[in-house]
């Protein structure tokens, strides 16, 4: 078993998802600001990335599942073992299990949604509300070309220093961050949670590629009093489909009350 050990970080509280923040985290019975959950799963990458090398960046899957908040100064321990055939990530904090990744080297065939034209641009950006969520329809396509600038941002909040990142390759943290901003863009969002992540590294994503993103809303549902979609994104890089992800978010917590 290999053991990492980190700490998290906090880098969004000034970001528009106010989650990052502690007044509104408290407001939603969380001790503190939240860390983002990508940052989480960037963390957990590295011994995958440590123990497989460039590998792991094309011809694997991934499922990331959030499991509890993490807050800035987190000790965090991260290990990655292998359990009948699949890569298995457990990050552990404050002695609760925080999050589990679980990853295989296979891939399955394209979804068809990777072919759908990115929707019709629209005019400002609403507050995202149960009513405006219309599963199967495309959210406007855009593009993306990370460079060495966000490069060094990625690898930076999760203080990976291996050293595959000074190549053109793109830090998973990335990837998968800009799901993220894939949903941000097209609504704002005052308080959101990252639960979970399904992820099909096809192609590795490389500094300078000149990517489409397009996404589709595939579910939305209602748990708890929360309110969940399911969001399709495809980076696509001259027609080909390089990363499909399957990116699960509650969009509206739950009052406490």
């Amino acid at each position: 078993m290999n053991v990492h050990n980190a700490v998290a970080r906090n880098y969004s509280e000034e970001s528009e998802n106010r989650i990052h923040s502690d007044g509104a985290a408290r407001t939603f019975g969380f001790d503190a600001a939240l860390v983002p959950g990508v940052a989480v799963f960037g963390h957990m990458t590295r011994p995958l990335v440590e123990s497989l090398g460039a590998d792991w960046l094309g011809g694997y899957s991934a499922d990331v599942r959030l499991i509890k908040p993490t807050y800035d100064g987190d000790e965090l321990a991260i290990e990655h073992s292998e359990e009948a055939g699949e890569q298995v990530v457990r990050c552990t904090g404050r002695g609760v299990l925080i999050a589990e990744l679980r990853s295989r080297a296979e891939v399955p065939a394209v979804e068809a949604m990777a072919a759908v034209p990115g929707g019709s641009p629209v005019d400002g950006k609403p507050e995202i509300a149960w009513d405006l969520i219309h599963v199967g329809e495309a959210f406007p396509a855009f593009r993306w070309s990370p460079d060495l600038e966000e490069q060094a941002l990625y690898a930076g909040h999760v203080d990976d220093d291996l050293p595959i990142w000074q190549t053109d390759l793109l830090h998973p943290h990335g990837v998968l961050w800009m799901a993220n901003t894939a949903l941000s863009r097209r609504f704002r969002l005052p308080a959101w949670l990252h639960v979970g992540s399904r992820i099909v590294f096809r192609e590795p994503v490389r500094i300078g590629d000149e990517i489409e993103v397009r996404a589709v809303p595939v579910e939305k549902w209602r748990r708890k009093g929360h309110e969940f979609i399911d969001l399709y994104v495809a980076y696509v890089v001259d027609d080909v489909v390089k990363t499909e992800i399957r990116h699960t978010a509650i969009f509206k917590i739950a009052s406490r009350s």
